[in-house]
C-alpha cells in the first residue's frame, strides 16, 4: 500500500432533507412487514443510514423509532461496551449477509489495545465472547422501537455500524436487564440533540472476494508452513505470506489439510451435535466483530419460506439463524497445533465470504474432543471436484 495516499474522506454528515426522504421510504417498506435491514435496502439505502435518519432532532411525531446518536470517548467504543456490565443480562447480536448469531449474557472482562493493537478489543466471558475490530466501527446509536401496530412491546438496543451502513454489532435489552443502568449508559454517551448525525457511504453492490491466480501462490511454501503450524492463530499470517485467499488456500492443500463437504453438511453437523451432546464452538463475523458460542446445542429447527431456507439453533441463551440456501461451499479443515490437530467446518457463500465456522469446544492447552473430530470427519464429503479459481 502506498503510504502517501491519504485516507478516504469521511462520509458527508446526513442532512435533514435526506433524512426526511429516507424516513418516508423506510416507513413504506416497514409497513409491508420487512425487517429493518431489508426495509432499508428496499428503500435504496443502508440500515445504518435508515437508523440515523430517525435521530432525535428529526423524529416525527408518532414515529415508532426513537434514535439517539452515541459518541465514544476519543473513539474508544470499548468504553460503551464496558458500561453494559452494569445492565446485567443482555442479548448480543452479530450478523453477516447470511447468518445471525445471538447470545444472551453479561458484558464483562472487556479490554482493548495493548498487545492486541489500538483498534482491537476482546470480551472474554462464559457467554459474551467477542473479538472486536474497532477500525470498522463508524457510528453508534441507542434505539428504542415501539410497535407500529399498537401494543406495549418496546425494544431497546445499541446498534453499531461501519461506514457502509452495515451493522457490525448490536446489543438488546432483555426482561432481566437493569433498565435504569441502560438509561444511564445512553445518557452518558448520547450526543446532545442538534449535534452532528453521522453520514454513510452510498450503498454499493456486493462484489466477489478477490482471489489471486493460483500460479502467483507459493504452494510448496504454503504446504510447508501449514504443516509446521503450532497455533491456529498463525493461519492468517501463513496464507497472507503465501499470497493466497482463504478458500483458495484450502483448495491448494486439498487432500492433505482440507476437504470439500456437501453443502448440507451443516445441518448434519448441528443435528449430530445435538443428538450426541457434543459441545461445539460457533463463530460468526460481521467484519467488525466475531461472536462466539461455546457449549452444547439442543433444539435444531429447519425453516423454509418462499425466498429463503434456514437452519436454526433455538436454545435458551443462544440462537443461530443460518441461510442454508446461500451456502456455496463447505470445507473440512485441519490445522496442526502444539495441542494436536484442530478441526473446523467452514461455510462460504457465492461471493466467497465466510458465513460461519464450527469447532469442537476446547480450551487452550487441551486437545480437541475426540467426539467432535469423529463428528466433523464423518460429515458427507462433496464428490464433485471443487470449483477452481
Amino acid at each position: 500500500m502506498n503510504s502517501s495516499l491519504s485516507p478516504a474522506a469521511a462520509p458527508a454528515a446526513l442532512s435533514a432533507a435526506r433524512a426526511a426522504d429516507i424516513r418516508r421510504a423506510f416507513a413504506a417498506e416497514r409497513a409491508k412487514g420487512l425487517r429493518a435491514k431489508e426495509a432499508a435496502e428496499a428503500a435504496g439505502t443502508s440500515e445504518g443510514e435508515a437508523i440515523a435518519a430517525h435521530a432525535q432532532q428529526w423524529q416525527p411525531e408518532g414515529s415508532s423509532l426513537q434514535v439517539q446518536v452515541l459518541a465514544a470517548p476519543q473513539g474508544a467504543w470499548v468504553e460503551v461496551l464496558k458500561a453494559l456490565e452494569a445492565c446485567g443480562p443482555v442479548m448480543a447480536l452479530t450478523r453477516n449477509a447470511s447468518t445471525v448469531h445471538e447470545k444472551t449474557g453479561i458484558y464483562a472482562n472487556l479490554s482493548a489495545g495493548g498487545e492486541l493493537g489500538a483498534q482491537v478489543g476482546i470480551a472474554l466471558n462464559e457467554d459474551i465472547d467477542l473479538r472486536l475490530f474497532f477500525a470498522s466501527w463508524h457510528a453508534g446509536f441507542a434505539v428504542t422501537e415501539t410497535s407500529a401496530h399498537g401494543g406495549s412491546t418496546v425494544l431497546r438496543s445499541l446498534q453499531f455500524y461501519n461506514r457502509a451502513g452495515r451493522a457490525v454489532h448490536k446489543v438488546y435489552a432483555r426482561d432481566a436487564s437493569d433498565l435504569q443502568a441502560w438509561q444511564a449508559l445512553v445518557e452518558r454517551f448520547a450526543v446532545a440533540a442538534g449535534g452532528s448525525v453521522p453520514g454513510f457511504d452510498a450503498p454499493e453492490a456486493r462484489k466477489p472476494v478477490s482471489v489471486p491466480a493460483d500460479s502467483s501462490v507459493d504452494v510448496p511454501a504454503l504446504q510447508a508452513a501449514w504443516a509446521g503450524m503450532k497455533d491456529t492463530h498463525e493461519f492468517f499470517s501463513i496464507i497472507r505470506k503465501a499470497g493466497a485467499e482463504r478458500q483458495q488456500s484450502f483448495r491448494l492443500v486439498q487432500g492433505q489439510f482440507a476437504w470439500p463437504l456437501a453443502k448440507d453438511s451443516v445441518t448434519a453437523l448441528l443435528n449430530e451435535a445435538s443428538f450426541s451432546a457434543t459441545p461445539i464452538m460457533v463463530f460468526v463475523s460481521s467484519g467488525g466483530c466475531i461472536q462466539i458460542h461455546s457449549g452444547p446445542v439442543q433444539r435444531i429447527e429447519p425453516m423454509r419460506s418462499p425466498n429463503a431456507e434456514w437452519i436454526n439453533v433455538l436454545d435458551q441463551g443462544f440462537n443461530l439463524h443460518l441461510r442454508t440456501d446461500l451456502i456455496a461451499h463447505a470445507w473440512l479443515v485441519e490445522k496442526p497445533t502444539s495441542d494436536g490437530t484442530v478441526t473446523s467446518v467452514e461455510l462460504f457463500d457465492a461471493y466467497g465470504d465466510l458465513m460461519a465456522m464450527f469447532f469442537g469446544a476446547r480450551k487452550p492447552g487441551k486437545p480437541e474432543l475426540a467426539g467432535w473430530r469423529a463428528l466433523a470427519t464423518g460429515l458427507p464429503r462433496l464428490n464433485a471436484e471443487p470449483v477452481s479459481a
